[in-house]
């Protein structure tokens, strides 16, 4: 099933190196993408329908979601699949008030007169994508969702791919959790085709948003790196990953079944296991057997999982574990040993840690209360999942007086002219008392 790495004999650093991951040529898919978001620019509604037959081989009858398929889509719901969404909602939703709650303003006086605060403020207009390819991601509308409204963006609109066996509109379970959270503003519109129509705006159908947020397949993160800085964009995201760091007190039934869990998004998903333990691998391996053969999606599963991004590690001990899952910096990362908390707390880079037997990836994709839209590709060295941070600004107000700002006169003065920047300095010396009164 899974390649075995022996990394024993490695140092530290050398061991770090060697878990691999998926290809994912994104610079390749720009390129084919550039027409696409060329034609949504300049044809609009026309590109749009065109795109929607080509890849998803349906036109909706609008590319606007009407409210009422919206409200259908909500009254249909199993009334406990509704309440599996409304209780994942409100634990997410608890989460962000408190992310929320600590987004003060601050202000710093540093001299008499001399203030410097920082404000937050919301982006004004945000676009969330949610996939509808090999799993229709109602819990991505959730995740999107729920922190740009706990932000305080005051205009959302999602997409969503149309499909073919629901009359043309993106599936009912992605529109009933828009209805639950009062999101009315819901496109049919799929692929890199719906990011260029929220970056550029189409007239008459939908207006440019400032921000894109959401995962997609390799053509969705390709126009993101194209449209980005026309828009802000959340990231990259690439295949989903989970990396297992565990001893011999795991249970091999838990690990195997949570490195299906990943595998089964996509043939390219990564399933990492770092254990120190030969014994724990062969259990594992002969659960993978058992459970990958009863599972639905076994061919995506079994590809995923004898792909060259999925392996298991064998370590020497916890300490070169540690620096494997640090350095590989997982998406998902489980930490299944003696004193799990313990050993978490020694974990630098991963989006999201769950920690113990009890916290499967899978409580996180769904109802945990944490986000699931996290940093692939090792970015979690660097960057942070999906929180109603990344929906906000921080804006700096500087508030100095005539005398604060007289104070500081000199030392700016010389540091402009330093750079021979002599009209920096000049914006000071025209405040002088002597060229022009410094007034209040």
């Amino acid at each position: 099933m899974l390649q075995l790495l022996d990394v024993r004999s490695m140092s530290d650093r050398e061991a770090a190196r060697c878990v691999p991951r998926a290809e994912f040529d994104v610079e390749h898919a720009v390129e084919q993408v550039r027409p696409i978001v060329a034609a949504v620019a300049e044809r609009g509604l026309e590109a749009l329908q065109e795109f929607s037959l080509s890849f998803d081989r349906v036109v909706p009858a609008s590319v606007r979601v009407p409210s009422e398929v919206i409200e259908a889509a909500a009254d249909a719901l199993d009334p406990a699949l509704r309440e599996a969404f409304e209780e994942s909602i409100r634990r997410r939703r608890a989460v962000c008030e408190l992310a929320e709650r600590e987004q003060e303003r601050h202000c710093v006086e540093l001299a008499p007169g001399a203030r410097v605060s920082q404000r937050i403020v919301p982006v004004g207009r945000v676009g969330l994508y949610v996939p509808g390819g090999l799993a229709p991601l109602a819990s991505s509308v959730i995740m999107n969702v729920v922190p740009a409204q706990v932000a305080g963006v005051g205009s959302i609109a999602l997409a969503s791919p149309p499909q073919r066996d629901h009359d043309g509109w993106p599936h009912p379970t992605i529109l009933a959790v828009c209805h639950l959270l009062g999101v009315d503003e819901v496109y049919a519109v799929g692929g890199a085709q719906a990011i260029a129509m929220f970056a550029h705006g189409v007239d008459g159908v939908c207006e440019k948003v400032d921000m894109v947020t959401g995962p997609g397949n390799i053509y969705v993160v390709a126009a993101k790196r194209l449209l980005r800085g026309l828009v802000g964009i959340d990231s990259e995201a690439g295949p989903t990953e989970i990396a297992i760091l565990a001893d011999e007190t795991a249970n091999p039934a838990y690990v195997a079944a949570d490195l299906i869990s990943q595998a089964e998004h996509d043939p390219q998903a990564a399933s990492v296991l770092v254990t120190e333990s030969e014994a724990l691998i062969d259990d594992v391996r002969d659960e993978l057997v058992a459970q990958v053969a009863a599972t639905k999606h076994h061919e995506r599963v079994t590809t995923a999982l004898t792909g060259r991004q999925s392996a298991f590690v064998l370590v020497r001990d916890l300490g070169q574990g540690l620096a494997v899952v640090n350095a590989y910096g997982a998406e998902h990362l489980e930490v299944q040993t003696r004193d799990a908390a313990a050993v978490a707390d020694r974990v630098t880079s991963a989006g999201a840690i769950f920690v113990g037997d009890h916290a499967p990836v899978s409580l996180g994709d769904y109802s945990a209360g944490s986000t699931h839209v996290l940093p692939t590709a090792g970015c979690a060295c660097h960057s942070s999942g999906l929180s109603v941070r990344s929906f906000m600004k921080a804006v700096h107000v500087i508030d100095y007086t005539a005398e604060a700002l007289l104070d500081l006169a000199d030392g700016v003065e010389a540091f402009a002219l330093a750079e021979d920047l002599p009209g920096h300095a000049a914006a000071i010396t025209v405040r002088r008392p002597t060229t022009g009164a410094i007034d209040d």
